[in-house]
């Protein structure tokens, strides 16, 4: 009877420990899918150090989201080594960004997509989608996508490419953009070929 209630309790204690470890965790990790792309352009500036201004589509000129995803943006883009100097810049970069809520059923199964964007740098847009099967009441996710396009001023061609996605419960786009913009340029300005998790830890 004791080496029963012994082992048991070892095993409690186990199961105890491990909650308490979850708990207290302070941070999350926001693991990003990211394909990168450079282009080789002959005559282009070297994107190492280089100067660079933003550029927008028409559909961005008088939304404030744009001028949001910029300066998170700029931050990550600093981090790199760019300088933004709109007077004598030597590329241009566009940056879009993107919020998707759908509905899953507790296997992780899409169930009912209203497809409402929370956040958006590039214009507004709904998506609709349904979904059978749903067994329990859903719980909501969100998909974050972040993009960025670098263009060669002199020759007018793209020269970098980059986009960021994460899938996940979490609804503060504040905290997770940021985020996005960072991953988008990991490996900047060399990225491998093949498409890649990045994975970043930010406080709870």
């Amino acid at each position: 009877m004791s080496q029963f209630m012994t082992k048991w309790g070892f095993l409690f204690g186990g199961v105890l420990l491990a909650l308490a470890l979850t708990g207290c965790s302070t941070t999350r990790r926001i693991d990003s899918q990211l394909q990168s792309v450079h282009a080789n352009v002959v005559g282009a500036a070297s994107l190492t150090g280089a100067r660079y201004r933003f550029e927008r589509l028409p559909s961005q000129i008088h939304n404030p989201a744009a001028g949001l995803a910029e300066q998170q943006a700029q931050v990550a883009l600093a981090a790199v080594g760019l300088a933004r100097d709109d007077a004598a810049a030597q590329l241009s970069v566009q940056v879009s960004a993107r919020a998707t809520s759908y509905l899953v059923d507790p296997w992780g199964r899409p169930v009912l997509g209203l497809g409402m964007n929370s956040y958006r740098g590039h214009g507004a847009g709904v998506g609709f989608g349904i979904g059978w099967g749903m067994r329990y009441p859903p719980s909501p996710q969100y998909q974050y996508e972040v993009s960025l396009v670098m263009r060669d001023l002199r020759s007018a061609q793209v020269v970098y490419e980059t986009q960021a996605v994460h899938q996940g419960p979490w609804a503060d786009a504040g905290s997770i953009f940021p985020v996005l913009m960072q991953a988008a340029l990991q490996d900047f300005p060399h990225p491998p070929a093949a498409s890649r998790v990045v994975n970043i830890d930010i406080p709870r």
